[in-house]
């Protein structure tokens, strides 16, 4: 059974089929269509929702004593709505891009053996970090004036009626060494370096990898321990920063020391859903042979588990602010509890994402069936993504938020770029690491 069970890690190879390749061609046609219809609609819309909306978010900034970022008279249009979105989505993928990378490293780590069939899958959605690097460095320098109210150069001048001390504090942390105000050189450092970092590490694991296959031994193995080792440090601290980059420096006067966990938590359970789903569609595509009822209940498990873990951390750090009730920290759940349209949304991103998926994968018999775990994982998956809407529209529309098709349409077309991205990536290298030292386990493996 070995014998027979390896033969199908050498040759077993991924063909992306032009069926997969026109489904992937109507989401995105389909997203772009949504997206125009979106654009359409918010641009004959107006401005803002009902003005008791407006009132209530007005009434809640000031029980907090604070301007928040973003106010101020700011003028909303729908093309802000139009950025905001690029953000959301550029945030979401990219997260679910590095924790392919970030869970491929821990397999090496570990050194575990049952998830040598998963290994390319893991990798391969690494792949759209470069295409994730130029999306988020363009939006950024497209759009930064209207997303980050922290670029306002009146911030920072005295003499301004718009002057803000408390920001004027973090400019260090955004403009240096340029003057405040100016060009956020050390934000976009920090972007590059990450991006940078990320891909190279990828670039290391991808060549020892490969020649992995063509030499055997332990010799690749062993320096891809060493190679994941440094890439899991690197990633601790750039996914911490990255999120007070890219997520809570929108809402620049508030702060939480547990923001950058939150944010991973985020970016970890949706990433271990979409390998999931990832896994689960080319078994039932013929592929992955090896893989058996126990390697998809390991994977279950770890879905079931990382829900949990995003709960608690949700829970955690709601309930340190609700506890001390300080107006600085409150403010960014009142913005949204109190809102007449964002309040539900926070009770929808509980339900996907805390739940349905505990519900649903609470026996074990739930966990190694591939069709509830498909449902589970798309719910996550919006779910998540919805867990971002709720991070960065808020902050960067306030009343003006909205949900609707050019929303729809945005993830679509990401959806698709990333489809295609990781697709192409798999067909380009046998789908099992053939040469692995670890393959035995991994076919005999159980649960």
């Amino acid at each position: 059974m070995a014998a027979e069970v390896h033969s199908y890690s050498v040759d077993e190879k991924f063909e992306f089929s032009a069926k997969l390749k026109k489904n992937i061609l109507i989401i995105g046609v389909l997203g772009i269509l949504f997206f125009l219809i979106g654009c359409f609609a918010a641009s004959t819309a107006g401005h803002g929702h009902e003005e008791g909306h407006a009132k209530v978010l007005d009434e809640v900034a000031k029980e907090a004593g604070t301007l928040l970022s973003g106010e101020g008279g700011h003028a909303f249009s729908w093309l802000t709505r139009v950025k905001a979105n690029l953000w959301i989505n550029n945030v979401f993928f990219t997260g679910l891009a590095i924790i392919g990378v970030f869970f491929f490293a821990i397999q090496y780590v570990a050194m575990a053996g049952w998830s040598v069939a998963f290994l390319r899958i893991f990798k391969s959605f690494g792949s759209f970090l470069p295409v994730a690097a130029v999306l988020m460095l363009g939006v950024f320098l497209w759009s930064s004036h209207d997303l980050f109210h922290w670029t306002h150069e009146g911030l920072y001048d005295k003499a301004s009626a718009e002057y803000d001390s408390l920001i004027d504090g973090k400019a260090g942390f955004f403009f240096a060494p340029f003057d405040k105000g100016t060009f956020p050189i050390f934000f976009l450092i920090r972007m590059v370096v990450f991006f940078g970092g990320w891909i190279l590490f990828l670039a290391f694991m991808k060549k020892n990898a490969f020649a992995e296959d063509e030499e055997g031994g332990v010799k690749r193995y062993r320096k891809l321990v060493r190679i994941s080792a440094g890439f899991i440090v690197f990633f601790g601290i750039s996914s911490s920063v990255s999120a007070w980059d890219w997520v809570l420096s929108i809402d620049t006067h508030w702060f939480s020391t547990m923001f950058g966990w939150y944010v991973f938590a985020s970016w970890f359970v949706a990433g271990l859903a979409g390998m999931t789903f990832v896994i689960i569609l080319l078994k039932d595509a013929g592929y992955l042979k090896i893989v058996n009822e126990n390697h998809i209940h390991d994977m279950g498990k770890f879905v079931f588990a990382f829900s949990i873990f995003w709960t608690y951390i949700w829970l955690s750090q709601f309930l340190l602010i609700y506890y001390a009730n300080i107006p600085e920290e409150g403010i960014y759940f009142l913005e949204r509890l109190q809102s007449d349209y964002y309040s539900k949304f926070i009770f929808i991103n509980l339900l996907m994402n805390f739940l349905f998926p505990i519900l649903a994968l609470m026996t074990r018999d739930a966990k190694r069936k591939t069709v509830i775990l498909k449902i589970v994982c798309m719910v996550i998956l919006v779910g998540h993504w919805l867990d971002f809407y709720l991070m960065v529209t808020p902050g960067t529309l306030k009343e003006n938020g909205g949900f609707g098709f050019l929303e729809i349409g945005t993830a679509m077309i990401y959806l698709a770029v990333f489809a295609f991205v990781i697709f192409t990536s798999l067909a380009k290298r046998p789908l099992i690491a053939k040469n692995h030292p670890m393959i035995e386990e991994c076919v005999h493996h159980t649960t």
